[in-house]
């Protein structure tokens, strides 16, 4: 037979520790959103390289990164990209390298933290 004081501990309880189970289930969430937000940036950019390196066209490396990205929301700005021309490194024998280089903004779900400024880069010699 359960005493008097004790009514109430569940209750008690619950209280305490479901404030430390949503924030974990947050910070999941968003850890897992911006990790996916994260692998498409870098795919993104290694598409756009592709297209540099062998068109040379940064234009079009550009709308090719941009399109790779569409599923991020919100989407990915065409200004968020750049793309170097290729050049070969000062004082080395390395062939010429082209380089695409994505930044994006990318906004909480929950407003806890953030907003995260996410950087992917993709790197590729010139030529395919």
């Amino acid at each position: 037979m359960r005493r008097h004081c004790e009514r109430g501990a569940a209750a008690v309880e619950m209280a305490l520790v479901l404030p430390v189970l949503i924030l974990l289930v947050l910070g999941i969430t968003e850890f897992g959103r911006a990790y996916n937000a994260q692998v498409t940036l870098t795919n993104a950019a290694r598409e756009g390289v592709r297209v540099m390196a062998i068109s040379k066209d940064p234009a079009l490396a550009k709308a090719r990164a941009v399109s790779a990205s569409s599923t991020l929301h919100p989407p990915l700005p065409l200004g968020n990209v750049s793309a170097s021309a290729c050049s070969a490194a000062a004082a080395t024998s390395l062939p010429p390298q082209t380089t695409v280089t994505i930044t994006y903004q990318l906004s909480t779900l929950t407003g806890i933290a953030g907003p995260f400024t996410l950087k992917a880069t993709g790197v590729m010699t010139c030529g395919g």
